[in-house]
């Protein structure tokens, strides 16, 4: 007789079910987890920050990607990409032509004199020393904080800035560490990114904060640093700073002096919150003020490519002016370059090279309390002076062309260093900040046009040490201020003079 057949055990139907069910769970969890964990990630390029409280403007969107694409980007930027940086810098030493100071016997030249601006600026704390306190009440000001340590760079944010500020300024930082590699020292400060110096000097009086941005004045206890737009800025089209003075230099060059047009120019947006230049738009007549006014409407100007808004079209004219914006302007470099005679409106704020332009020198000063009329007297004199209005637009240019990007970062290395010495703390990255590197920026650069202005401004080591500093003097710095003072008020007693009908 033959044995029956043995019964094979069978698993329950609903087993596999289950097993599948449970695993689609955990995958819908682990990306839920996944998207949560990348909306509290901030970036440099405005993710998940809001604006600043003390400048709103409308927050960045980037609805342009689908929300696992962009979690996904955004967690491999901000964590993965700095790892995987350090893994490979001996693959990028070999690729990256490496120089240092010690192998040229070049003499560094001497920094340009306005680089003495450094010591006063960071006078309010020589004697303080400048400490952890310090930097936690300038928080209270600032949009992200800077921490380098090692040679790395630490960023704690905390507030969006508009449009690419953050990263272009960011940016420049790094190549700062790329250009004098080692030489950086560790530094400790909070960066505010948008236009109007806050810390005021009554208001902070018993204890004045330390707070890096683009622009400063005498009633401000706040630090100027080179602008973002030395690296290019890119929702305008404007390119890198030695590149876009070349094409400005070309562009003047074009119409020789006795050919540009006979009239004062100006082009810009005027819907900024700007008194003076509200009142420029009334400057607007050829025969009264011999001036053409222009409004500027940067978003016709993308659409048209920009074809109508290049700068070195804009040097065809024998007098350029300078207005202020919401506050400081980055166009003064832009006009200066022109060597057209730069007619500025005497500016509220300064930037940290425009202190080293001096009137009828480099410039001709124009009242904000008669625009118009002083525009007129500044150009009936240019016609009656023409050499000498031509050799200020010179010296305008040449000062220009000597800020190329060399001094830039020497600047940015003198100050970091200086600000240094005043750290009673060694600095060490809080607990939220995260590396930043050169892999992380290009990764978070958003369109095509930002990473390619990113990659033309790398920067390599310097074969040279940095330009040497020259040592404090406030006297020399009252006699610069007291000069310049003396030759705008010369000037507008001109103006005014001139303006007088004739007996």
């Amino acid at each position: 007789m033959g044995t029956a057949p043995r019964a094979i055990a069978r698993s329950p139907s609903y087993i596999l079910p289950s097993i599948i069910g449970l695993c689609s769970l955990s995958i819908f969890f682990l990306i839920y987890k996944v998207n949560y964990f990348a909306t509290q990630t901030k970036s440099v390029a405005g993710h998940n920050l809001e604006p600043t409280p003390w400048h709103l403007f409308p927050p960045k969107t980037f609805n342009h990607e689908m929300l696992p694409t962009r979690a996904y980007k955004l967690l491999q930027c901000s964590y993965l990409a700095c790892r995987h940086s350090n893994t490979n810098n001996g693959n990028e030493s070999e690729q990256v032509p490496r120089r240092s100071a010690s192998s040229s016997g070049a003499k560094p030249p001497e920094c340009p004199a306005f680089f003495r601006w450094i010591h006063h600026d960071l006078e309010p704390w020589a004697r303080s020393k400048i400490s952890p306190a310090h930097l936690e009440e300038a928080k209270r000001y600032a949009a992200f904080r800077v921490v380098i340590a090692q040679g790395k760079l630490y960023v704690d944010l905390y507030y969006a800035c508009v449009q690419s500020r953050a990263m272009f300024t960011i940016w420049g930082l790094l190549q700062l560490l790329k250009r004098y590699p080692g030489r950086v020292p560790d530094v400790d400060f909070m960066f505010d990114c948008m236009d109007k110096p806050s810390v005021n000097r009554t208001e902070h009086a018993s204890m004045p904060l330390p707070l890096f941005r683009y622009c400063t004045n005498e009633d401000h206890f706040d630090i100027p640093f080179p602008d973002w737009s030395f690296w290019g800025w890119p929702e305008l089209n404007i390119d890198p700073w030695n590149e876009q003075f070349q094409d400005i230099k070309h562009g003047s060059q074009e119409t020789t002096w006795r050919k540009k047009e006979l009239l004062a120019y100006w082009k810009g947006n005027p819907d900024v919150g700007s008194r003076v230049r509200t009142e420029l738009l009334n400057c607007n007549d050829s025969k009264t003020y011999r001036a053409q006014i222009l409004r500027q409407n940067w978003d016709d100007e993308a659409r048209a490519g920009y074809e109508q808004s290049k700068l070195s079209k804009q040097c065809s004219y024998r007098y350029k002016i300078y207005a202020e914006g919401y506050a400081w302007s980055v166009s003064l470099k832009y006009i200066i370059s022109c060597g057209s005679l730069a007619l500025v409106i005497t500016p509220q704020y300064e930037d940290f090279f425009s202190r080293g332009l001096i009137p009828q020198v480099h410039y001709w000063p124009i009242s904000p309390n008669a625009i118009c009329s002083s525009i007129k007297s500044a150009v009936d004199w240019g016609h009656g002076h023409q050499a000498e209005a031509q050799a200020i637009g010179k010296r305008g240019q040449d000062f220009m062309e000597n800020l190329n990007m060399d001094r830039v970062y020497d600047y940015m290395f003198h100050l970091i260093t200086e600000y240094s010495k005043l750290q009673d703390f060694k600095p060490v990255p809080p607990a939220s900040a995260m590396e930043v590197c050169r892999e992380s920026l290009l990764c978070l650069a958003d369109d095509k046009k930002q990473k390619q202005f990113l990659e033309r401004t790398t920067a390599y080591p310097s074969p040279i040490s940095p330009c040497t500093l020259q040592p404090a003097d406030s006297n020399l710095i009252r006699r610069w201020r007291k000069e310049k003072e003396d030759t705008v008020q010369a000037v507008e007693d001109m103006s005014i003079l001139n303006g007088l009908p004739m007996p």
